[in-house]
């Protein structure tokens, strides 16, 4: 008989890309794996010292039922799905198996029977069940390059070679992406371009804004690219642009988008510009650097810059889980 393990999917896309990383390299012939969709209310702004193991966030009209009968494992994608978890434990007695994809603190994470934290965190949990990675888990394959490679090569066969993929985030919380910040990633790409000539694949973020987009494009326009902008009602290449990419430059503010940059194994050059990325975005940049899966656009061996074999961290989580489920 098949193990049932509940995947609470919120409308955090980042966490749920991180999860579904995860999903892919679970043994389906051992799991049958439910994704639970979670709809927040007015409470889930509360803090989770407050709400403990209760479901006081939860909009359980429009979520999906979180009711018996209950699976053997949980998967909790962000903090706010923790205490959901930590209720679905309860319930059962402590015989439901709960995963927690975000570090949490020392009090709340000694519930759960596997926390997967990112090397980068900056305070460390000391407990026997946590699991660090580099970076975060994400959806990255050889299997899913291929299969995106055969959906968009077409699209992009007619533009020079190399294909040099563009990943523009922008703003974070308390920092946003400067134009300043707009100008040097422009001129970084653009000097990257003229050492190896070739075409651009750009894409932007909701966070990049429009006056440091403008910038970007300004400062690429004479390049042959394919640009897919934030507000684009076409289809979302980004899958296409990380399997035909044979270099790939991207912004340091996103976690997600630098994992599965280096998830590809291709040459991955990573701008953290200035006054911009806060300690934490450093660090985990620092990570990439220090495994060898990344280097920094600035660095005089950019150019040059060969990854070392990567380690999706997913597939390590994905053996975990099945250790603790049994």
């Amino acid at each position: 008989m098949k193990k049932v393990i509940w995947i609470l999917i919120d409308d955090r896309m980042g966490s749920v890309g991180q999860a579904k990383g995860i999903v892919q390299f679970l043994n389906r012939d051992n799991l049958e794996i439910i994704e639970k969709k979670i709809v927040y209310n007015k409470w889930a702004r509360i803090p989770n010292f407050l709400k403990i193991n209760k479901l006081w966030g939860v909009n359980k009209v429009v979520s999906d039922n979180l009711f018996a009968p209950y699976p053997d494992a949980v998967m909790s994608i962000s903090r706010r799905t923790a205490p959901i978890a930590r209720h679905i434990k309860k319930q059962t007695k402590g015989k439901c198996k709960i995963i927690q994809l975000m570090k949490l603190e020392n009090w709340e994470a000694k519930a759960f029977d596997l926390l997967v934290v990112p090397k980068h965190d900056e305070t460390k949990i000391d407990l026997p069940q946590v699991e660090y990675i580099t970076g975060c888990t994400h959806r990255i394959t050889q299997e899913t390059l291929a299969e995106a490679n055969e959906k968009w090569r077409k699209e992009f066969e007619k533009l020079p070679k190399p294909l040099t993929a563009v990943i523009v985030g922008g703003g974070i919380k308390g920092k946003p992406f400067s134009l300043e910040n707009a100008s040097l990633f422009g001129d970084a790409v653009k000097n990257i371009w003229k050492k190896n000539g070739g075409s651009l694949l750009i894409t932007t973020s909701r966070r990049t804004g429009k006056e440091a987009e403008n910038i970007i494009m300004k400062a690429l326009e004479n390049i042959p690219s394919y640009a897919f902008l934030w507000g684009d009602k076409r289809e979302n290449p980004y899958m296409g642009f990380m399997a035909c990419a044979d270099r790939i430059i991207v912004t340091g503010d996103s976690v997600s988008m630098c994992s599965e940059s280096c998830g590809t194994q291709k040459p991955v050059l990573i701008f953290r510009g200035r006054n911009w990325l806060k300690s934490k975005h450093l660090k985990f940049c620092q990570t990439f650097f220090d495994a060898g899966y990344a280097c920094p656009i600035e660095d005089e061996k950019s150019n040059s810059f060969v990854p070392k074999t990567y380690v999706n961290p997913s597939e390590v989580v994905a053996e975990k889980i099945h250790q603790i489920i049994g």
